[in-house]
């Protein structure tokens, strides 16, 4: 009997996983010099403290996050401390569970008939299995939460809950920026029924592109977002909107980077703290080929073909272009890959599959090499090594990069759920 004929075998699995994790964590922060939970998480808890002492969690130096991260885990600070301090990731564990189910539902949405419980059961284990994705959770990292909110945000749309849609779209851009770049494609995709779009550029059709389905989508989003906004700036301030967002357009951060960008960003940094006139950056243009990329030219080409292709393209992309890449901002397009990978080329030609699973790891691994002489050994290997790596492995995700948008350019795919009916007309 397959494992996958059973959802709870699956996800019994995926969680004893993470529950070994934790554990060895325990063990490993108690007996190494080398800590297992990440230093995001210890300011994710400090921030709580500050809240709990009902002071600004941006009175923790680096907290770039939202306030509503430190609410959630307020529980950390309960006593006894022992108990309690590992809360957060037992949250962000369960996030994985939780986003891995709606892939399963997803999956069936998008695949229909083609999808039946154990194949979307294979494709979900690709999160729900991954020991990169549980090993990233349970150290302490929240990526996995937005993986929940932009998978129940593309869940919703399918469904045609387009309120709900539009109330996680601006709840996950609050949370964190990076979901905005979906907009464009959920309002692409999403028609009523009554367009039958010869292009994106039909000039004689741009009426049909106000519509009660995009307006009530818009109208949810941004009262959602501009909310949270308002209420959180009444509460803090402006170190809110400095650390929360306007941080993310100035930081110059070097480390862990796998961008190209990473050695400009050092020197741009040494120079930060220098006594010199403040100059604007180069590295500022990487905004540029980002967002046309990820926020507008995707969206456009991809969306009507497939909601979830096109947001996987869009994440790659962001991801592969951002000044700052760390190995957490993997998980981001990771969540998105299982809906994908069902009518990719990687799957139909396993050959293909497997070369560019092997050029990412040894792209990766390269860096890391290089990173680790750097950042640990403090060896001087910027130019040309680090920077090299960086350039390989950016070479690599540009071409994943590339067989992913044309899978989905040729797909005829916009998901199993079919269009709102239109109004029946009474006598």
């Amino acid at each position: 009997m397959s494992l996958f004929k059973s959802r709870s075998v699956i996800f019994t699995a995926a969680g004893l996983l993470r529950l070994v994790l934790l554990f060895y964590g325990l063990y490993q922060d108690n007996h190494s010099a080398v800590k297992y939970t990440d230093i995001d998480y210890m300011v994710f808890t400090d921030a709580s403290r500050f809240v709990f002492q009902h002071e600004s969690p941006y009175a923790r130096d680096t907290y770039r996050y939202t306030p509503l991260l430190a609410w959630l885990l307020l529980p950390t600070t309960w006593q006894p401390a022992w108990l309690w301090f590992s809360f957060g990731k037992v949250l962000f564990a369960v996030a994985d569970l939780v986003a891995g189910w709606l892939l399963v539902q997803v999956l069936q949405a998008e695949y229909g008939s083609e999808m039946p419980d154990e194949r979307a059961l294979r494709f979900a284990s690709i999160w729900l299995l991954n020991p990169m994705v549980a090993t990233i959770s349970t150290r302490g990292s929240s990526e996995g939460l937005l993986g929940v909110i932009v998978i129940a945000t593309m869940w919703a749309l399918l469904k045609r809950r387009i309120g709900l849609a539009g109330f996680l779209l601006g709840f996950g851009v609050h949370f964190k920026i990076y979901p905005f770049i979906y907009a464009v494609s959920m309002a692409w995709w999403l028609d009523d029924g009554s367009t039958n779009y010869q292009g994106p550029w039909a000039l004689a059709q741009m009426r049909n592109l106000i519509t009660p389905a995009r307006i009530k989508l818009a109208a949810w989003a941004l009262t959602t977002f501009i909310g949270l906004n308002l209420l959180m700036y009444v509460l803090y301030g402006p170190p809110f909107l400095q650390h929360t967002f306007l941080h993310h357009l100035t930081r110059i951060d070097h480390r862990h980077n796998f961008s190209p960008y990473n050695t400009l960003l050092y020197l741009s940094a040494a120079a930060a703290d220098s006594s010199g006139p403040r100059q604007v950056r180069l590295e500022s243009l990487a905004f540029v080929p980002q967002l046309f990329l990820a926020a507008v030219g995707i969206p456009l080409v991809l969306a009507k073909k497939s909601l979830p292709g096109a947001m996987l393209a869009q994440t790659f992309a962001f991801v592969t272009f951002n000044k700052v890449c760390t190995s957490q901002y993997f998980l981001w397009y990771l969540v998105l890959l299982p809906l994908y990978l069902p009518s990719s080329s990687f799957l139909k030609r396993p050959a293909l599959g497997i070369l560019a699973l092997l050029l990412w790891v040894a792209a990766q691994a390269a860096w890391l090499q290089q990173g680790y002489q750097l950042e640990f050994l403090g060896h001087s290997t910027f130019v040309p090594g680090l920077w090299l790596a960086s350039l390989a492995f950016f070479t690599v995700n540009i071409w994943i990069l590339g067989v992913i948008v044309s899978d989905v350019g040729i797909s005829n795919r916009s998901g199993s759920i079919p269009p709102i009916p239109p109004a029946k007309k009474h006598a």
